[in-house]
């Protein structure tokens, strides 16, 4: 294997061991490092294994590598928000019109597991695990690791470096230490709230307690609870919740306060969660960031990708799609440019970077909706008329069906997009009734809207 043939993979994940694997199947070697242990054979840490929604950008990736259908298998459909409020009757807000249009919950875990048993099949791929990415050479694509369990350190160089080694990223810290000769950019924001998992059991004898192909939304103004389903019957229930204020995670430091705060936002969850302050006292608190940052490679040498060059808030379930997005983009870009490296990597930042700011932003953008809009009546209003646009008009597709539903769209024209049509749809719901609206004129306003 000649060594612009040999490859320097930092960080196994769900996006660098899907990248592995297509390297691999490219005729690549691949060296592929994790600083954790092998997770097949750990127990993972609780409190961190939030499911994820598999969407169509994130299944076209797993198709390339022929493994979508096996993945599929491991998943559950999910067909839209069941909106819980306060107090009222919980409603189902679709994802989509078209019947055909749905996000699948699926284990993060489970994911790269199956992964990882990918990648482990291929001779062309070593595995390395507890090992620590030490230090980079940026410019002659050099990586220095030590293991954790042994302290032996192991000095590699390949054609080229490619970190996927998520939000910490060591890769691209070593690139925010070249900022002079790089022009290295770097922002860092974090919501000002925080994660907790807490969990629904199955229901006695197996099965689901409450419905099973839908994300439950618990939107309470400035905090929610979301759920998404297990193939064992239990549900991954997240507590999206404010660290300051009265009734903050900072502030909720007693099983008296966390009783007494349940009792009073989330009474209906109890008898799903009868053990929900084990949960949250068992459970850490998690951070919620974007990262954005360019350029996102250095000298021809050395690429970052996935969270290491755009970390988002897990809000439109576009994540780990977004990741895998990369990894298909990379691969078209591979294909017109062989292992002109140089080329590579330049092309795939430039139609890259602009759509992962962008889906960051939407990000933001559905953070606010979920928590606040869900039961909002103009909001509403609107979730129906685009339910029966998406029915009546092929064309036509709500800014959540551009994001989720189109994977050939690029981001930056869906947010660009929807966001017209959020304006207009939400103008036309202040001013009309649900009644008087018709959709044969809404329609071809929407048309019209698009050409600008």
């Amino acid at each position: 294997m000649t060594k612009d043939k040999s490859i320097i993979i930092v960080g196994a994940g769900l996006c660098g061991t899907l990248l592995a694997v297509r390297l691999a199947q490219r005729g690549y070697k691949v060296s592929l490092h994790e600083k954790r242990g092998d997770m097949r054979l750990e127990e993972m840490d609780a409190g961190r294994s939030i499911n994820l929604a598999l969407s169509s950008r994130g299944l076209l990736a797993l198709e390339r590598v022929g493994i979508k259908e096996a993945i599929l298998k491991e998943c559950i459909p999910m067909h839209g928000r069941l909106i819980h409020p306060l107090g009222g009757k919980p409603f189902l807000s679709p994802y989509s019109g078209r019947k055909e249009d749905y996000i699948n919950s699926v284990s993060r875990g489970g994911l790269n597991m199956a992964l990882l048993d990918k990648a482990e099949a291929l001779d062309s791929i070593t595995l390395h695990f507890n090992s620590q990415c030490k230090s980079v050479d940026l410019e002659n694509a050099k990586a220095v690791f030590e293991n954790r369990v042994s302290g032996k350190i192991l000095e590699e160089e390949g054609a080229v470096v490619i970190g996927t080694d998520g939000a910490g990223s060591v890769v691209r810290k070593s690139m925010m230490s070249k900022t002079t000769s790089l022009l290295f950019n770097y922002s860092q924001n974090f919501l000002r709230h925080g994660y907790k998992e807490l969990s629904i059991l199955p229901a006695e004898g197996g099965g689901f307690q409450i419905e099973k192909n839908a994300l439950h939304i618990w939107p309470r103004g400035k905090y929610m609870i979301i759920a998404l389903p297990n193939l064992d019957g239990s549900f991954t229930l997240t507590m999206f919740h404010p660290f300051g204020g009265e009734v903050g995670f900072d502030n909720l430091k007693t099983k008296d306060d966390v009783r007494a705060f349940f009792e009073e936002q989330y009474p209906e969850l109890i008898q799903y969660t009868p053990h929900y302050l084990e949960d949250y006292f068992d459970n850490p608190v998690g951070t919620l960031g974007t990262i954005k940052c360019y350029p996102w490679q250095a000298y021809g040498k050395t690429l970052i990708m996935g969270d290491a060059s755009h970390a988002i808030v897990p809000f439109y379930g576009q994540g780990m799609n977004s990741s895998f997005e990369d990894v298909r983009v990379f691969d078209d870009v591979l294909e017109e440019y062989g292992d002109d490296w140089e080329k590579v990597f330049y092309h795939f930042q430039e139609a890259r970077v602009g759509n992962a700011d962008a889906i960051a932003d939407l990000a933001i953008d559905n953070f606010h909706e979920m928590q606040d809009r869900v039961d909002d009546a103009d909001f509403m209003k609107k979730r129906k008329i685009e339910m029966q646009l998406e029915q009546q008009f092929p064309d036509y597709y709500s800014k959540y069906s551009l994001v989720t539903f189109q994977p050939d769209l690029p981001y930056m024209e869906a947010m660009k997009r929807g966001r017209a049509q959020d304006e207009l749809l939400l103008k036309i719901c202040s001013q009309q009734e649900l009644e008087s609206i018709s959709l044969g004129d809404v329609h071809q306003q929407l048309m019209a809207l698009a050409k600008k």
